[in-house]
Order: structure tokens, then C-alpha cells, then sequence
């Protein structure tokens, strides 16, 4: 998994630490239907399923992952946006 840090104004955050396959990305899929076209959600998971599961994620809906990195303690953040108009709605 690259290791890269790109700012980005996180519009909402969700930790789905804990959570096993496919939970975090279908809490992901929830908490991104109230965002505005091109808000970004910060997903905190620790299932390592989950890094597979986000790409997945990203080329079926058109989300953008932004950030797919470790942090300390095992903990993955993925920073998604989510598309604009001309993109596919992922909720």
C-alpha cells in the first residue's frame, strides 16, 4: 500500500476500527449519502481486507481514493471523495 499524504479538508470521518469485511466499506457507503458531490470522507478501519475492498470500492462508484495509508498501530486511513454530478452516485 503506498504510503502518501496528500492534504485534503476532510468533510467527515468515520472509524470503522474493529469492523471486519464488508462492514467498513458499507458504513463507508452510508456515511457518504448525506456528503455533497466532492466532500471528503476519512475511513479509520483495521481489517487488512478492507485495503482490497476500497479499491474495489472506489472503481465501481467513482469515488476517488485520495489516501490509502498505515498508520501506527495498524490502523488504515483511506480518504475518499466522493463524486461530483458527472460521476456515479455511490450511496
Amino acid at each position: 500500500m503506498p504510503q502518501e499524504t496528500i492534504p485534503a479538508a476532510v468533510d467527515a470521518v468515520l472509524d470503522a476500527t474493529g469492523l471486519l469485511c464488508p462492514l467498513p466499506v458499507l458504513k463507508a457507503r452510508r456515511a457518504l449519502k448525506p456528503l455533497a458531490p466532492g466532500a471528503v470522507l476519512e475511513v479509520l478501519a483495521t481489517d487488512p481486507g478492507a485495503v482490497n475492498d476500497f479499491e474495489h470500492f472506489c472503481r465501481t462508484t467513482g469515488c476517488e481514493m485520495l489516501e490509502a495509508s498505515e498508520q501506527s498501530g495498524g490502523v488504515l486511513r483511506f480518504r475518499l471523495k466522493k463524486p461530483g454530478a458527472s460521476g456515479r452516485d455511490p450511496t
